[in-house]
């Protein structure tokens, strides 16, 4: 599995949909993830540790999860299908569930737990951006300037 670090949400300069920007730890690649607005909301308030005053759903879910003794569950990117990201979260050897990539970073974040994907995954769909932070946002500015979620599928 390679570890991805989450670089945060943008927006997609033509559909004005968010984005999950997440990159290979250590490494140059990012993975873009188009995701629904509530799902960017639940990222960015992790992100920015905002706490609600009343836990949210996936501030719920990840107390239930410490609660039931699972307080370090394994969040992987296993595919992407059709244009489809898919997700699987391991609470046990018998125990996986599957989850879309944007809820498993949404959790991730508040329990303090990695994300990771599959090699495969970042090999097919990863974006390799290699100049100087400004330069890359630039490059990713340009991509997203270009590309269309009809551009990830098959």
């Amino acid at each position: 599995m390679v570890e991805l670090e989450v670089v945060g949400i943008r927006l997609d300069q033509i559909s004005q949909s968010p984005i999950l920007l997440l990159k290979e730890a250590g490494g140059r690649r990012h993975l873009a993830i188009w995701i629904g607005a509530g799902e960017a909301a639940a990222i960015a308030q992790a992100l920015d540790d905002v706490e609600p005053p009343r836990p949210l759903t996936h501030d719920l879910m990840a107390t239930v999860l410490t609660e039931l003794g699972c307080p370090s569950p394994v969040m992987t990117i296993t595919r992407v299908e059709d244009g489809i990201w898919y997700g699987q979260m391991t609470l046990s050897e018998d125990q996986q569930i599957e989850a879309r990539p944007s809820d498993l970073v949404a959790l991730a974040l508040r329990m303090g737990v990695p994300v990771s994907c599959r090699p495969e995954v970042l090999e097919d769909f990863g974006i390799l951006l290699d100049e100087s932070p400004q330069d890359e946002v630039a490059r990713f500015k340009e991509f997203l300037d270009h590309v269309s979620p009809d551009d990830f599928e098959d």
